[in-house]
Order: C-alpha cells, then structure tokens, then sequence
C-alpha cells in the first residue's frame, strides 16, 4: 500500500475516531456536571481518589497492552495471521493471571493504603469500600477487554468504536438519570451502574472480535518463547508505565492526604475537561500508531520518521485549537458548566492542559520507540525522570506550599521528558534532532503566538457574558485554522490537505 493511500486511511480512522470522541466528549460534560451535583463535591472527590489508587494497580495490565497491540500490529506487519493467533491465545491467559494478581494487591495493600492513609469523612467510609470494590471489579474486566481492543486497534477497524460509542454514550446517560431518581446511597449506586457500563461495553467488543476475526477465538496455546518475549517486552515497558501512574494517580492521593477530598473534587474536574480534549491528539495517535509499527515491521524506518514528524505535529495542533479557548474563558466556562465551581478548578484546568499540550509532541515519540521494541533505556531513563516528580512534589507540600505547585512542577517534568525522548530516539532509530527542533518545535512556537492574537483581541474588547465566550471559540478555530494553514505546515502537506477537501466536497 502507498504512502498516500496509508495516509488517507489514517485519515478516514482519525476521523472516525473523532466522531466518536465528539460523543463521549459532549455527554461527559454533561453528565459530571449532574453527578457533581447529585454527589457532592466530598463524595465526587472520594470516587475520583478511590477509583485512582485501582488505577494504579493498572500499571501492570497497561504494560501489558502496550506489548499486546504492538506484537498484534507487528505480525499484521509480518502478514503471519498463524503466530498472531497464537500471540493472542497467550496474552489471553497472562491477562487471566494478572487480574488474579491485581484483586490480590488491591484487596490487600491497596485496601489498607485507604482505610489508614487516605482522608475520608467517618460517616463516607462504608460508601468508600463500595467504590473501592466495584472500581476493582471494573479494572478486572477492562484488563481482559485488552486483547480485543488491541486486536481492533492492530487492524485499523476505528468504525467499531464509533459505533460502540453510541451505545456507550446511551448508557451513561441512563447511568445519570438513574442515579438521580433513585433515593438508595448516590455513591454506592454510582459505583455499581459505572460498572454496569464498562462490563457491557467489554462483551460487546468481545463478541464482535469473535465473530469478525479469527485469531481472537481463544485456543489453549502455550509458546515459552514467545511467552518471554512478551514479557521481556513488557517488563521494561512496565516501569515506564509505573511512572506515569505515580506522576498522575500517585499525585491525587498526596492531594489527599495533605488537603482532602474537597481539592480532589477540584482535580477530578481539571482531568475530566483535559482528558476529553486530550483525547482527540490520542485519537490522531491511535489511527497512526499501528501504522509506524507495521513500516518499522517491514523495514520502512524512513516512512515511520516521516510519520512520527507528522503525528507529533497534528496532535500538537489539534489540542491548540481545541484548547485555546478553554484556556481563556477556563473561569466562565466552569461556571455555566457547574452550579458550584469547587475551589482551584480553574487554575487546575489551566495547568493540565498546558501539561496535556506539551506532551502532545511526545506522543508519536513513545510510540515509535514502542515501534522498534528497543525500549531498555528509553524506559528506564525517561521513567525515572518522571518518578521523581512525586517525591519532589511530595516534599513542596511538606514545606507547606499550596496544592498548585506540583501542577507546575508536572509542567517542568514533561518538558525535560520531551527533550530526553528526542535524545534517545536519535541514537534507537535515527531521529533527527535538528529536524525537530526546526521543522515542529520553531514551527508550532510560531503558530501558538500568532494563533493566540486574535482571540485575545476578542477577550479584551468585551465583557464576560455568552456572547464573548461565542466569539472567542470561533476566533480562536478561525484563528487556529488560517495560522495553521500558512505557517504551520509544508507546500507537500497543503497539496494533500487541498486535494483531500476537494475530493470530500466531490462526495
């Protein structure tokens, strides 16, 4: 397949996936606004906090499913549908053992972590168990839902998810009407519907995988090579895994225990606006990670470079014009969203996306380095690098700075994570530095100043009312869009977008 057609594909994937998060996105902004209500913000802080300290137990299945997609995709590359089979039939029964491990954890040390060092009210800690357990029963079922994602993902089927989100979407929507006519405990009810969904979205994409492709039917297969090198692989990925939980779960609890539930309510707010922003650069991501896997499969390095470039671009630019007018209106937005904006909200919002924003550029980098599977030092390097923000973090707080500074703090480390990746990346598969540094970061710093002009314009000449708000989002994505087009891309790139909305409008 051709370069341009491969591109086209990714196109069509990406945009699917868009569809999809454009869903989710506009359901998520409605539904935590009424379960922040119904909850409370004690008892919405408590779920966001309990349902972390599962999540990072997820460290191990994460690692995992990085491996899964990347051997799928690999063998896809490979065109050898025998040895994906087989590949699959492992990971099965290493992910059957690992939920097995994860109860045993998160009903041993993770349970005695929240009951003795976690800030919860007296009369909350029956509701808390409840979330606790229920959080452990959904992880289990995302953990075995992995090789069938991965196996979509692998074979570029992005239409599944768009449909699936619809169900999705229908289902949480259900989850908060319930929840609010309901009288029974709000936070018990909450956990047990939450689980409800993700369970039967998990046997949706089970029986579809089943039915669509053959190497997901599960035969009792057992290879020790390969088991080891899906574990080789994974144990290094593994740490670098660990490190991004610690760097973000691992932050919400010292919120915890050093200023309570009230400030996770204000944090769980700040990630649900980052994360369905963030999404859409993680979605771009998604459509062109199987692809670098299979030219790196192929020995096609130059092609994935090519796409690397690219990827780290787009998903830098997409998340600018969706974030930028969330960054200037972060206070008024929060207060037609909720009725009760809980304190640092705001500032939260604000610092996860600038966050969000310059990880963005790291995105294709961690995947081709998954890509080439040489992920030793690279992971050990740059997740050591991301460990240290919680004990950094960890001492500000003891000194008795405000909850803000490891936000920042959090800033700072992605910054030097993104200038390690390029480091290593050159000396793992060549990646030019220079062509970096010139041709994206020069580039995209350009972009954001020139972006940012006409939107503040707008800000600044009006006062804070819907209109303003109004005016600034279709600024700023006019804005976004013309600086994008001029300066933001090559002559090549212009010629292909061109010729691609000529042959959409043709349709």
């Amino acid at each position: 397949m051709s370069v341009e057609e491969n591109n086209k594909r990714i196109a069509k994937n990406t945009l699917l996936l868009y569809f999809r998060m454009l869903l989710i996105l506009g359901v998520s902004l409605y539904t935590v606004r009424i379960v922040l209500e119904t909850l409370g913000e004690v008892d919405y802080g408590l779920y966001n906090v309990i349902a972390g300290i599962v999540a990072m137990f997820g460290f191990i299945s994460n690692s995992m499913a990085t491996a899964t997609q990347r051997f799928f995709s690999f063998e896809l590359g490979q065109n050898n549908h025998e040895k994906l089979n087989q590949t699959f039939s492992v990971t099965v029964i290493i992910y059957t053992f690992i939920s097995i491990l994860i109860v045993v954890l998160a009903e041993t040390i993770g349970l005695w972590f929240m009951k003795t060092q976690m800030t919860i009210p007296l009369d909350r800690v029956e509701a808390a168990n409840w979330v606790y357990q229920f959080a452990i029963l959904s992880f289990v079922v995302t953990i075995m839902s992995i090789p069938y994602n991965a196996a979509i993902i692998a074979h570029e089927n992005m239409k599944i998810y768009a449909y699936v989100s619809i169900i999705e979407v229908t289902l949480k929507l259900a989850v908060v009407y319930l929840l609010v006519i309901f009288s029974y405990d709000k936070l018990k009810l909450y956990s047990i519907l939450m689980f409800g969904t993700v369970l039967t979205i998990r046997l949706i994409y089970q029986v579809y995988c089943r039915r669509r492709y053959s190497e997901t039917k599960f035969q009792y297969y057992w290879d020790n090579e390969l088991f080891k090198e899906l574990v080789g692989f994974s144990g290094w990925n593994l740490f670098g895994t660990i490190a991004i939980v610690l760097k973000n779960h691992g932050m919400n609890i010292l919120l915890n225990m050093f200023f309570g539930p009230i400030i996770n309510a204000a944090r769980g707010i700040a990630f649900q606006v980052n994360m369905a922003i963030n999404q859409f650069a993680r979605n771009f991501l998604t459509a062109t990670k199987p692809q670098m896997t299979k030219y790196y499969a192929q020995g096609e390095v130059n092609k994935m470079l090519d796409l690397v470039y690219r990827t780290s671009k787009f998903a830098f630019y997409l998340l600018l014009m969706l974030s930028l007018p969330i960054l200037l209106e972060t206070k008024f937005i929060l207060s037609i969203w909720l009725n009760t904006t809980p304190e640092y909200a705001v500032l939260f919002t604000r610092l996860v996306i600038v966050t969000s924003i310059v990880d963005s550029l790291s995105y294709s980098l961690m995947s081709a380095a998954q890509s080439s599977g040489k992920i030793r030092n690279y992971q050990m390097i740059v997740g050591t690098v991301m460990i240290l923000n919680l004990p950094i973090s960890y001492t500000i707080l003891k000194l008795g700075y405000g909850p803000d500074i490891p936000f920042y703090l959090s800033i700072l480390n992605s910054l030097i994570c993104l200038l390690i990746r390029l480091n290593l990346l050159n000396k793992m598969i060549g990646l030019s530095i220079k062509r970096f540094v010139i041709d994206i970061l020069m580039i995209i710093s350009s972009v954001t100043l020139l972006a940012y002009i006409l939107p503040l314009i707008v800000l600044f000449s009006l006062d804070e009312n819907i209109a303003r708000l109004i005016l600034v989002c279709i600024s700023s994505v006019i804005s976004c869009i013309a600086v994008v087009y001029i300066l933001g891309i090559t002559v090549e790139e212009r010629k292909d977008f061109n010729i691609y909305i000529k042959e959409k409008l043709k349709k």
